[in-house]
């Protein structure tokens, strides 16, 4: 593992403060010229079939991928880890009992969601949090249903982990009677998580907030996910696909909620336009609308100071699939092939970066 510098003078609860710290320029540091080199894998099952197996092997290729991540002089404290899988409706049926619930109570495929949610240790401001989040998810025609402790094994993380680790918890949430599909489910709990994070602001954070997803993440080395995380190898919980992350945090200090797999991504970083894509996203709010995002002014700036470049280029791509596009078409207009001067690509290809350029910068970097 890949060993920084340490400064003992450095209490932890100054290392990591509340949960997304800003990360102002400071001293000889700046932010903007922080990089990072992390491990990405994916596993899915050709078949579409969700199986217990694909968690398995995706947890595999993340130890695998130890030597791409880093820790500090703790070397116990990984810079983080995580993975991202399909929620699994039949696992929560099987933990009902742990949330109070009978199997029979929850929604079916597609009306359950699960918001995964970082909160402070204090149980008290946790509560008030809590509450808050139910009463948000409420007004917003959601159904909270109840909420989940997610089990863990405190004693896998490192030193430095452990005294940075939020109270993770998941609220079970049912879909409104007036939402037609999954897609507005989806929608509209962007709309709640946006709510939530402007009000909750560098108290809280969420790993994930779908109804087709779920992550588990966290400061750990890849080998610790899967001990901390005791769900991650219970056989119920079964998934299409999985998609790991390693992190190594060459200049930013290590956090909870900046380990990856993010909401939509898991990435190497490295998106040398980063502060122009930014600038450009936070000019261009005030002309940004959709109807299907109806409310969405009142929820700038959609990327907030403390998000790293690979958060960045997560909510952005986040915002462009809700809006209606497909995800592919999403990335081809984020990270766009070198199209100009090429007389090898189909004119209608050619047309499509033409037009979509004068929507939307590239996302650009060696990753």
């Amino acid at each position: 593992m890949t060993q920084r510098f340490h400064d003992p003078n450095i209490q932890a609860t100054d290392r990591v403060g509340e949960l997304s710290r800003p990360r102002f320029r400071g001293g000889v540091h700046d932010p903007a010229s922080q990089r990072d080199s992390c491990g990405v894998a994916a596993v899915a099952r050709l078949d579409n079939a969700a199986r217990h197996e694909v968690v398995s092997r995706g947890l595999i290729a993340l130890d695998r991928l130890e030597h791409r991540g880093a820790s500090g002089a703790d070397e116990t404290t990984g810079d983080g880890a995580g993975i991202l899988l399909e929620l699994c409706h039949d696992f929560f049926r099987f933990r009902a009992p742990e949330a109070g619930l009978r199997a029979a109570a929850l929604p079916g495929p597609g009306e359950l969601a699960v918001a995964v949610c970082f909160f402070p240790r204090e149980r008290a401001r946790s509560r008030e949090l809590e509450v808050r989040l139910e009463q948000l998810v409420s007004e917003d025609g959601h159904k909270p249903i109840s909420w989940r402790e997610v089990p863990v094994e405190e004693a896998a993380a490192g030193k430095l982990g452990r005294e940075a680790a939020p109270r993770i918890l998941q609220l079970l949430i049912g879909r409104a009677d007036a939402v037609s599909d999954q897609d507005e489910f989806e929608r509209r709990l962007f709309l709640t998580r946006r709510r939530a994070e402007i009000e909750f602001g560098y108290a809280a954070s969420f790993p994930s907030f779908s109804s087709r997803t779920i992550v588990y993440k966290g400061m750990l080395t890849a080998p610790q996910l899967s001990e901390f995380y005791p769900d991650l190898t219970d056989l119920e919980l079964r998934s299409r696909f999985a998609i790991v992350h390693s992190r190594f945090s060459t200049n930013t200090l290590p956090s909870w909620e900046l380990a990856q797999p993010l909401r939509m991504i898991a990435h190497n970083g490295e998106i040398n336009t980063a502060l122009g894509n930014v600038n450009w996203m936070r000019a261009r709010e005030a002309t940004l609308s959709s109807p299907l995002l109806p409310g969405l002014e009142g929820l700038f700036p959609l990327i907030p100071e403390a998000a790293s470049d690979s958060a960045a280029f997560d909510r952005a791509l986040e915002l462009l699939v809700l809006a209606g596009r497909t995800l592919p078409h999403s990335m081809m207009m984020m990270i766009p092939q070198a199209h100009e001067h090429r007389d090898d690509l189909p004119p209608e290809l050619e047309g499509f970066y033409r037009y979509h350029s004068r929507m939307q910068e590239p996302w650009d970097g060696p990753a």
